[in-house]
């Protein structure tokens, strides 16, 4: 097994730890977050029904435009902060957040912060 596999699986077994707790309902949905090498994803999920609420990517123009690089913390910060808009708009003002395995530190953290100071309680 190469190293890169024992990585990935190493994750799958943090999220499957992370999600045994986590559960987003309908009054409080789930903020789950995937990061690639290039990119940073972000979704509000309500699991009882099984809907994605809202989704906002760096892939998404009015996101990725005004950024030098999509895979760093400034590019996740713009992800929180645009995640944290639509589901006000929505009226979603508290999430559970599901940082999907990847350790809290970095670009997860930098996501987390931006959606925290654009008024989403964790």
């Amino acid at each position: 097994m190469s190293f890169a596999q024992q990585r990935r699986n190493a994750r799958l077994k943090r999220k499957a730890r992370v999600r045994r707790k986590v559960l987003g309902a309908a009054a409080r949905p789930r903020l789950c977050v995937f990061r690639s090498a290039k990119h940073i994803y972000a979704q509000i999920i309500d699991d009882t029904t099984g809907t994605t609420l809202a989704a906002v990517s760096t892939l998404n123009q009015e996101v990725g435009e005004g950024l030098k690089s999509c895979g760093n913390a400034e590019a996740a910060n713009a992800v929180g902060k645009s995640i944290a808009q639509k589901a006000l708009e929505k009226d979603i003002k508290e999430v559970v957040f599901d940082r999907n395995g990847f350790l809290y530190h970095g670009r997860v953290k930098a996501l987390a912060d931006g959606a925290r100071e654009a008024g989403l309680l964790f």
